[in-house]
């Protein structure tokens, strides 16, 4: 039997569907969102029911107790890796090939299977890189 998918699931899903490549807390979710009728417990609530659904991503992020919030897209996130901006909070697909070699290398030089679909790789994206390099000029 389907879910029944409330209109603050759905509004809350529309949001982060429409900022695929960002990660947001709770906090700043119900602050855009923008909608006195959803309170933060609300979306407390929906974000776990989604999560469970597989149609959102819960992030903790290194050194932080804040936890994050990223939509999922089943058709590309599946089998890729992500690589996650630590300057703009973007979210990107690993290129497959780049992606490839690093899971083949990582198989044979440590003997360990990375799961594609939970895997971050944090840095700084290039556009970031790019306003750091003009900024040093």
């Amino acid at each position: 039997m389907p879910k029944y998918m409330t209109k603050q699931r759905k509004n809350l899903l529309s949001f982060l569907s429409a900022h695929a490549d960002e990660e947001f807390s709770a906090k700043q979710i119900a602050e855009m969102l923008d909608d006195s009728t959803i309170s933060i417990s609300a979306v407390y609530r929906n974000l776990a029911e989604l999560e469970k659904d597989g149609k959102i991503r819960r992030i903790s992020k290194n050194g932080s107790r804040e936890v994050f919030y990223r939509y999922i897209d089943e058709k590309l996130c599946k089998n890729c890796l992500h690589l996650s901006c630590e300057k703009c909070g973007k979210t990107f697909h690993m290129n497959m090939s780049g992606a490839d070699e690093l899971i083949k290398s990582v198989a044979l030089g440590e003997e360990f299977a990375i799961d594609r679909a939970n895997t971050v790789l944090y840095g700084v994206c290039k556009e970031c890189l790019k306003e750091e390099k003009e900024g040093q000029h």
